[in-house]
């Protein structure tokens, strides 16, 4: 019960950080979407930021009409002739406009112009998350750690594969290692899996095979990851000082390593390597806010850098219903020279938002236990 109120009261600490990261990341994507298509001639009717009934809204010189929602979890661009928000078909008006609405209509342009406005919201988490990056590296440094083990655990997976302090690594099953960090990333998602280290022992290459031990950890958030270890520690923490080319570079480089990372999680989820329970939803992204907001500017920008390319990565899933399933529907009607057919489109947005609530539901369900509401509940009943 004590664990529950300590969790409300801070419920006031979190949610103003929460709503800073989620507003700039859904209004980035939603934007990404408006721009383009003001760019390409499509009236946009509404754009939002949250769902449910408006709290403030306002009309632009354009007739369009911006608003804020009391849900903040999400948002959407409504464009002209459109049925719905999702843009999966045209409104029931549509036969009887005339020519000139039609050319300010979504439902009536090009493929490749649709398929450019629908790419947009995610193309522009990625570009914002590269461009606070490059930022952040110009202002702050660039930090990074040596690539040089300093101290090798015991009974760790290194001793046994022979590693000795002073062991400079170069490369992991050929992926250069221009860090310890590029290190502690790749061996984290090797977990079990046999790899092969370069590394650089008084001026001499050595091929090292070992397999990173399978352990359990918990985060300063309460979660707990399974993850790879090999038992190395590095001390030589330096910070790189970088110009706007080698900024914008190296932020390109760390939002690749984020999206494949990622990716590779989830891949290990679907396979069972690691746990599906370490998949969080809104009130874990809650959470996290608060907590890293207390780290200050710099670690709260990181972390909405990381929503970003989550939320833009996420989007371009193949799922009807969320921006990838519009592209790949695009795609295939630019192969056919056809739409796809309604009755396909109306069962793919079906499908996707069977999956969609599926994925929020088991979300939300991790972050009820990870709270330890679950917990709490069972107890009044037992």
């Amino acid at each position: 019960m004590e664990q529950i109120l300590a969790t409300i009261a801070q419920g006031g600490h979190y949610l103003i950080p929460f709503l800073i990261v989620l507003g700039i990341v859904v209004f980035v994507h939603e934007f990404g979407h408006f721009w383009v298509a003001r760019r390409c001639g499509v009236k946009i009717e509404t754009f939002s930021i949250g769902f449910g009934p408006e709290i403030y809204g306002w009309n632009d010189k354009h007739g369009t009409h911006w608003r804020v929602a009391i849900l903040p979890l999400g948002g959407y661009v409504k464009m002209f002739g459109d049925a719905d928000p999702t843009s999966f078909g045209p409104s029931e008006d549509a036969p009887k406009m005339t020519d000139d609405e039609k050319k300010v209509a979504f439902f009536s342009q090009p493929v490749r112009k649709r398929f450019a406005i629908v790419a947009a919201g995610p193309g522009f988490n990625y570009l914002f998350a590269i461009i606070v990056l490059a930022g952040l590296f110009m202002v702050n440094g660039q930090p990074y750690t040596a690539p040089v083990v300093s101290t090798v655990l015991e009974n760790s997976a290194a001793q046994r594969a022979g590693f000795k302090p002073g062991d400079k690594i170069l490369s992991v099953d050929g992926e250069n290692m221009q860090s310890f960090e590029s290190l502690q990333r790749v061996i984290a998602l090797n977990a079990g899996t046999p790899i092969t280290i370069v590394v650089d022992r008084a001026g001499a290459s050595l091929d090292v095979s070992v397999t990173p031990d399978v352990v359990k950890t918990t985060d300063r958030l309460g979660g707990e990851h399974s993850l790879g270890r090999l038992g190395l520690s590095s001390s030589e923490r330096h910070f790189r000082d970088l110009g706007p080319f080698a900024a914008v570079r190296e932020s390109v480089l760390e939002t690749w390593n984020i999206t494949t990372g990622t990716l590779r999680g989830v891949g290990q989820m679907i396979m069972g390597i690691r746990a599906a329970d370490e998949l969080g939803g809104p009130l874990r992204i809650a959470e996290m806010s608060g907590k890293v907001a207390q780290d200050g500017v710099f670690a709260l920008f990181w972390f909405i850098v990381v929503i970003s390319i989550n939320l833009g990565l996420i989007n371009l899933f193949p799922i009807p219903l969320l921006d990838g399933g519009h592209l790949l529907f695009y795609v295939a009607e630019g192969l056919q020279g056809r739409p796809v057919s309604e009755r396909i489109q109306e069962y793919g947005a079906r499908l996707g938002a069977f999956l969609v609530l599926s994925l929020m539901v088991f979300a939300t369900w991790n972050d009820l236990v990870h709270l330890r509401v679950v917990s709490f509940i069972r107890g009044l009943f037992s």
